[in-house]
């Protein structure tokens, strides 16, 4: 109850009512998703890269998939650059960072969003969209972390140490692994992930 008195509120707080459809349910649907960024600094960083990808049932959709790249303000370091590879001339044909959310919420609706250290991800887009619209990325979320450590940790000890980078549990849970550090390939990755650990007997 008290759950949907908060959503109620928020609602309240969206500025465009033309994004109502963030607050509709999608039965069976989820969307997996991934940022790539200038920085892990929330306060400096920008976003540069979006990468989505929907889950219906037990299957991954690879034909209903959602990128895009943005084109930052400013010099991305170098250092940053290794991680992601997204070099400058790479980003020069990128849009603006409004109009890549305002896409990415068409993509996705009001469909629980499923991730990978997710909160960083979420707080990156609220950053643009609270100014934009008012509200904060308002559909439930999902940390295929904190599933595969609960997984993990079912029979064993508390203190029992548990790998969760993303290299760590793809490996644990036998599956392949996707060049990294690409935003659609990051979300398809982790879209694998959680359908594995879904259907995982522990």
């Amino acid at each position: 109850m008290f759950d949907k008195l908060i959503h109620h509120y928020y609602r309240r707080q969206l500025k465009d009512k033309r994004y109502e459809f963030l607050y509709d349910t999608h039965p069976d649907e989820l969307v997996s998703f991934d940022c790539e960024t200038t920085s892990l600094d929330i306060s400096e960083a920008q976003i540069i890269s979006i990468g989505a990808v929907k889950i219906r049932g037990n299957r991954i959709l690879t034909s209903e998939t959602f990128e895009i790249l943005i084109k930052p303000e400013g010099m991305i370091q170098a250092t940053n650059v290794t991680i992601h590879g997204l070099r400058p001339r790479d980003l020069s044909g990128g849009v603006k960072v409004d109009f890549a959310i305002e896409q990415f919420l068409q993509f996705v609706g009001g469909r629980p969003l499923v991730g990978y250290f997710l909160e960083y991800d979420v707080v990156m887009v609220n950053k643009f969209l609270k100014p934009m619209l008012g509200i904060k990325l308002p559909q439930p979320k999902i940390e295929v972390s904190r599933l595969f450590y609960a997984q993990e940790t079912k029979n064993k000890y508390y203190d029992s140490y548990v790998d969760l980078t993303m290299a760590g549990m793809i490996k644990s849970l036998g599956m392949p692994d996707l060049p990294r550090h690409d935003a659609l390939n990051d979300a398809i990755n982790v879209a694998m992930m959680y359908l594995t650990l879904k259907h995982r007997k522990v």
